[in-house]
C-alpha cells in the first residue's frame, strides 16, 4: 500500500489520519468539498462526494491503493434530515462503487455508535452489556439510519466478487483530543451527580459513557487499512474505561439490559475485542491518566 485517499481530510479525524499516514511514508490524497484546511496531504482534490462522477474521477486520477471514507456530516442537528441521511448513505455507495470499478482493494468507512441507535435518539435500546457488533441496530434519527444503511451497503459490496476485497466499518463513539481529555473530563466533576448537575447525564448514558482519543481512532483506522480479511467487517472502537467516576457495575444498572459479564472498576460498556483479535488494536489513552 503506497497511496491512501482520505475523504473528509479537512475534518479533525481526517486531518489526524493524513498526518499519521504522512509520518509513516505514505503518499496521501485529500478528497473534500470545501476549501483546503490542512497542509499535510500530497494532493488535494475538491470533490463532491454526492456526485458519483466526481468521486470516480478523483479516485481514477490519483489511483490509490486504499481509501478511508470520513467525508460525511458528523451529526444530525446541523443539516436537514434528508441531507444528513444522504451524506452517510449515498456517499458510501458512490465510494464503494468507484472502488469496485477501479480495483481499489481496501476501503475503511467511518461508522458510529449511532448505528446501533445510541447517541441522538430519545432513548437508547440496550439488550445486553457489554454491547458488541452483534447487538441489534435500532436507530431512528437520520444520522443513525444513514450509518446503519452505510453498513448494509458495505455488506453488499463485501459479498461481491473482486475489489474491494477488504471493507471495514469502524463504529466510533465520541472522539476527543488531548485538550478535551483535560478540560471536558480530567478537570471537571465526572461523578454521576456532577454530570447530572452539568446537564450531561442523559447524553452520556445514551452513548454508553463511551469515548475514544483521536490518536487511538487513527491507530484503529491504520490497522484497518492494512488488514487483509475478506469481505466486510464491523468493528467497535472505544477507550478501555468510561467517561465518569462511577463503577461500571453501577452504570450497567442504568439500562434494562442483560449483563453478560461482571464489571470491575471503570471498564467500558462496549466490547471491542473483535478489533483486538482481527486487527491487533487496543486503546491506549485514558482521561484518568
Amino acid at each position: 500500500m503506497d497511496t491512501v485517499a482520505v475523504t473528509g481530510g479537512n475534518g479533525e479525524l481526517g486531518a489526524a489520519l493524513l498526518s499519521a499516514l504522512a509520518n509513516r511514508g505514505y503518499r496521501t490524497v485529500n478528497l473534500s468539498r470545501g476549501d483546503r484546511r490542512e497542509r499535510v496531504a500530497d494532493r488535494y482534490l475538491r470533490t463532491d462526494l454526492l456526485d458519483p462522477g466526481e468521486v470516480y474521477g478523483s479516485l481514477a486520477r490519483e489511483d490509490p491503493d486504499a481509501v478511508a471514507h470520513f467525508g460525511t456530516i458528523p451529526r444530525p442537528d446541523q443539516s436537514p434530515g434528508h441531507v444528513t441521511f444522504r451524506s452517510n448513505a449515498q456517499t458510501t455507495y458512490h465510494l464503494l462503487e468507484a472502488a469496485q470499478n477501479l480495483g481499489i482493494e481496501t476501503v475503511v468507512l467511518a461508522s458510529s455508535l449511532s448505528a446501533m441507535g445510541a447517541g441522538f435518539e430519545d432513548e437508547v435500546s440496550v439488550e445486553y452489556l457489554p454491547v458488541d457488533e452483534a447487538h441489534p441496530l435500532t436507530p431512528s434519527n437520520p444520522y443513525g439510519l444513514g450509518k446503519q444503511v452505510a453498513e448494509v451497503v458495505a455488506d453488499g459490496f463485501g459479498r461481491r466478487e473482486g475489489a474491494p476485497t477488504t471493507v471495514a466499518s469502524l463504529r466510533f463513539p465520541l472522539v476527543v483530543t488531548d485538550d478535551e481529555l483535560r478540560t471536558v473530563f480530567a478537570e471537571a466533576d465526572r461523578s454521576l451527580a456532577g454530570i447530572r448537575d452539568a446537564g450531561f447525564f442523559e447524553k452520556a448514558r445514551k452513548t454508553l459513557f463511551a469515548y475514544l482519543h483521536v490518536a487511538d481512532a487513527v491507530d484503529l483506522t491504520l490497522r484497518a487499512l492494512k488488514a487483509d480479511f475478506a469481505g466486510h467487517e464491523v468493528f467497535f472502537g472505544a477507550a478501555e474505561d468510561t467517561t465518569v467516576e462511577a463503577p461500571s457495575s453501577e452504570l450497567a444498572e442504568l439500562y434494562d439490559a442483560e449483563v453478560r459479564r461482571s464489571f470491575e472498576g471503570y471498564e467500558r460498556l462496549i466490547d471491542a475485542s473483535k478489533a483486538e483479535q482481527l486487527l491487533g488494536w487496543s486503546a491506549t489513552r485514558s482521561w484518568r491518566e
